[in-house]
Formats: structure tokens, sequence, C-alpha cells
């Protein structure tokens, strides 16, 4: 099982695009549920120019791919958690652990102002309160707490 990740890059003013700047970052659909990315240090992004790591849209950059070697969608133990791999560019590799967080995180959001409409006061200007929702709780965590390890060019496991 692989997850490409990547970066959203702030707009300037010259760029306009058709959705909204998203200031949180996104997580991880697993398996076993949502998770966190957690790295311990800074990651050296690749160079440009290399033709593997374009950008997968406007103002975004690619980081890398996430890896989990011991994935088996048949098995149903969690076994597979405790080995994943960050691959960064063509010579990076981080190997971390899925852990299950002590206190599972909200993810929440307001709600639009067309769902606020019922809560207007009497003159129709200011809601009284302001609503929010729970979008999806993140129950695991990927921790990378080691140093970069270096590989060469991944071959997607042939």
């Amino acid at each position: 099982m692989e997850v490409t990740l990547s970066r959203r890059e702030p707009t300037g003013a010259s760029c306009s695009t058709s959705t909204p700047q998203n200031p949180l970052p996104q997580l991880l659909q697993l398996p076993s549920g949502l998770a966190l990315l957690e790295l311990q240090g800074t990651i050296n992004l690749p160079d440009h120019s290399e033709p593997e790591e374009e950008s997968n849209g406007p103002n975004q950059t690619r980081i890398g791919r996430l890896v989990f070697p011991d994935y088996d969608a048949q098995d149903k133990s969690t076994a597979w958690m405790k080995r994943v791999y960050m691959y960064v560019g063509k010579h990076q590799r981080l190997t971390g652990e899925v852990k299950k967080l002590p206190k599972a995180i909200a993810v929440i959001r307001k709600k639009t102002p067309l769902s606020l409409q019922q809560t207007m006061d009497v003159e129709g200007d200011t809601p009284k309160t302001e609503a929010l929702e729970i979008v999806e709780i993140v129950k695991y965590n990927i921790l990378f707490s080691s140093r970069p390890e270096p590989v060469g060019v991944y071959d997607g496991g042939n």
C-alpha cells in the first residue's frame, strides 16, 4: 500500500485558484482509520528539476510517498503498523511506525453560512452562535523519529 504526500504552498497575489486555501494539514487514510503524520526534524525536498518529482497541481510540492511493506488486506492483525517507510525523493528513506494516539482527536469545522441561517437573530444580520461539526476522528499517528537513510532508487517492491 502506497500513499503519495504533497504539501500545499501559499498562493501569491497574482495566482488565482478556484478552491479556497486550506491551512490545515491533510490527514492520511489508513486501513485502520485516519492518521496524523509526525516528523522529527527537517525534510530536504528533492530538486524540482527531477522529472519524477512533478507537482500534483497548482501550488503543491510533492514530498514523497509512504509505503507500508507488511500490510496485507487479508490479515486482520495490526503487525503491519510496526514498520512504515517514507521515501523523500529518490535517495532518502525514513523508517517509522503507526501508533495509536492516547486520546483521539476530533477534526471539526465551522458550518457553512447557509446552514447557519436558522440561528440568525431578529435583525437577521449576525448569527447567535457559531455552529461546529465533527468531520472525522483521528486515532492514529505515524511517527518518524529517526534520521533518513540513504537508499538507491525505489523500484516499487520489484
